[in-house]
Formats: C-alpha cells, sequence, structure tokens
C-alpha cells in the first residue's frame, strides 16, 4: 500500500492514451538508463537499456532493448553480445565495463515494427549504427574551408 499524500482525483486530470508505434526508419537516438534484471524465471539476467529518440517529431520517445547477457541459453547470450558489440561499437566505446559508459552517446537507430500476439503494433530496433552527422546547408566551393576553421574535423585532426 502506498499513501499518495491526499486524495487522487481522477476527474481533475485527463488520462494517458498511450503511445501507437512510431513509423519504421533511422532514428538518431542515445541510451538514457540501463540497469540489470531478472529474467521472469529467475534463472538468469538480462540488461535492460532504455533508448530515447533525440529529435523530429518522435523526439523524446522511448525505446527499450532487453540482452540476455546472462542466460542458460547459449544462443540468447550469443545474440545479446552481438546487439551490445554493435551498440559499443557505434558510440566508439569498445571496452565496456559498466553500462552507464553508453549512456547519452548519440547513435543511429533503425527501427522496425511488428505485431504483438495480440496483433498490436510494437517498436524494436533492428541496428545500431553511429550516427550521422548532418550536413551543413548547401555551400559554395569555398564555403566548407571557412565553415569548419579552426574546428577540429570528426576524425580527430584539424578540419
Amino acid at each position: 500500500m502506498a499513501d499518495l499524500g491526499g486524495e487522487f482525483d481522477a476527474t481533475k486530470v485527463d488520462p494517458n492514451q498511450g503511445f501507437d508505434a512510431i513509423p519504421a526508419g533511422d532514428y538518431r537516438a542515445c541510451i538514457v538508463a540501463s540497469e540489470v534484471k531478472p529474467t521472469k524465471a529467475n534463472d538468469g539476467r538480462f540488461l535492460k537499456l532504455t533508448i530515447q529518440i533525440l529529435d523530429g517529431q518522435f523526439q523524446n520517445r522511448k525505446l527499450f532493448e532487453n540482452l540476455n547477457l546472462w542466460n542458460k541459453s547459449e544462443e540468447a547470450v550469443k545474440i545479446a553480445q552481438g546487439t551490445l558489440s554493435a551498440i559499443a561499437r557505434a558510440v566508439n566505446v569498445l571496452q565496456v565495463r559498466d553500462s552507464s559508459s553508453l549512456h547519452n552517446k548519440p547513435f543511429t537507430i533503425s527501427v522496425r515494427v511488428k505485431a504483438d500476439a495480440n496483433g498490436n503494433k510494437e517498436n524494436c530496433v533492428g541496428s545500431y549504427k553511429p550516427a550521422q552527422v548532418a550536413a551543413p546547408a548547401a555551400f559554395t566551393q569555398a564555403e566548407p574551408q571557412r565553415a569548419f576553421a579552426g574546428q577540429q574535423a570528426p576524425w580527430g585532426g584539424p578540419a
């Protein structure tokens, strides 16, 4: 039981309507939270990732990825490790000791839409790729050098 600190009156608050699945496609996103949780059967653990879309029409929407890193099924572990490898490479953190090292680092996700057991549409992440850097508006031929003068190039050298 939880004390709500007074009476809650549902007639004074509009109910949430839920969320429809977002359209399939590529979205810029990042991991905003992660935690290790036990499996339903309590015979293993998984890493639950909360992924947030960073911009566009679906900015701030969240998707979730569960990675069965500690599971009696070797196949489940292999799939989870492959997904974690894709995420680590997408954010350029190749040695992951703590999942928080993956937080708040932009990457690109390919979102798919699938039907659940009841026929309702839901999202899943199909792949993880490095973040796509948006190109500036059209330049004349001389403008690229001026636009990036004094800035470090994405690969670490001078622009």
